[in-house]
C-alpha cells in the first residue's frame, strides 16, 4: 500500500512564507513524479505545482514566483516552499504521486493565510 503524509500546515499571515512537506511510503514503482495539488472552500482540486521524473517542473500561474516545488534525491519525497502567501492560498493542499499511471494521494493539510 501506498501512503502519502503531508505536513508543514498551519496559520500564516498574507506576505508569511510556509514550507510544506510530502513522505511517500510503501512499495512504489515507475514513479512518473510528484506534486501539491489544493482545493479552497467550495472550489474545485487544482494542480499547484509538479515535478517530474527528469526534473521538470510546472505551476500554476497563480503561484508562479512564489511558489516553489523539490524533490529529495533519493527519496519519495516533496517539498512545496510557498512565499508573499495571499488570502486566495487558503486551502488543503494534498500530495500527488503518479506511478505507473496510477494517481496516488495524501489526506491533505490545512494552509490559512489570515490577518
Amino acid at each position: 500500500q501506498v501512503q502519502l503524509v503531508e505536513s508543514g500546515g498551519g496559520l500564516v499571515q498574507p506576505g508569511g512564507s510556509l514550507r510544506l512537506s510530502c513522505a511517500a511510503s510503501g512499495i512504489i514503482f515507475s514513479i512518473n513524479g510528484m506534486g501539491w495539488y489544493r482545493q479552497a472552500p467550495g472550489k474545485q482540486r487544482e494542480l499547484v505545482a509538479t515535478i517530474i521524473n527528469g526534473g521538470s517542473i510546472n505551476y500554476a500561474d497563480s503561484v508562479k514566483g512564489r511558489f516553489t516545488i523539490s524533490r529529495q534525491n533519493g527519496k519519495n519525497t516533496v517539498y512545496l516552499q510557498m512565499d508573499s502567501l495571499k488570502a486566495e492560498d487558503t486551502a488543503v493542499y494534498y500530495c500527488n504521486l503518479r506511478a505507473n499511471g496510477i494517481n496516488y494521494w495524501g489526506k491533505g493539510t490545512l494552509v490559512t493565510v489570515s490577518s
